[in-house]
């Protein structure tokens, strides 16, 4: 069962990081828009049981950052669906992931959206941001480091590897690890959602 170990920063100078990040070799790529639609389930409390159910719309948009008051035009090129188990750990955001790819297109991503809400989910929550990506070799691991820009939020940076359960120890420390070597403070546990919905 794979689990998804990350650890999440604000970014207060994206220079400097972006820098460092060269420094280790990383390549960033272009930005690259993704929309988060999270669903409330209709019998148990996602808030209390530390879960999250999403559906995530992946296109271009290069105007995303903008105010809750303007609407910006978005072409879905890829869509997915993913579940999210509780946290198991108080150190890192590690946890049980499953993410599946859904056909491609607006439309598509409507219509598990009315598969999801007919089924008694009630979305709950928005989260756009453009992200940036890149790949560190890091003590004999490949972190992948997402650069997001979050509408309504700002900048934050999360570290993530993919392990399996007797591997999660050491992909914990690797990521932690890597967060000293960038200069990475104030690691943040909580979602973008619960940022957001508490903010």
């Amino acid at each position: 069962m794979p689990y998804e170990v990350e650890m999440k920063f604000p970014v207060v100078d994206l220079a400097t990081l972006q820098s460092r990040l060269a420094g280790l070799g990383a390549t960033i790529a272009a930005p690259q828009s993704e929309v988060d639609v999270y669903f409330a389930h209709p019998a148990r409390d996602f808030a209390k049981t530390d879960e999250a159910l999403r559906i995530r719309r992946k296109g271009d948009c290069p105007n995303l950052r903008v105010s809750e008051n303007e609407t910006v035009p978005f072409h879905t090129a890829a869509n997915f669906i993913t579940y999210k188990g509780p946290k198991i750990d108080a150190a890192t955001k590690t946890r049980r992931e499953i993410d599946l790819p859904l056909p491609p297109g607006e439309q598509n991503a409507q219509a598990w959206t009315g598969l999801i809400e007919a089924l008694g989910f009630v979305a709950v929550g928005e989260v756009r941001k453009l992200r940036r990506k890149a790949l560190v070799d890091w003590q004999g691991r490949s972190v992948e480091v997402s650069l997001d820009e979050v509408a309504g939020l700002g900048v934050y940076v999360e570290l993530e590897l993919i392990a399996e359960a007797d591997g999660l120890d050491a992909a914990r420390a690797n990521i932690i690890s890597l967060a000293e070597a960038l200069g990475l403070e104030g690691g943040e546990r909580r979602s973008y959602l619960e940022l957001l919905l508490e903010g």
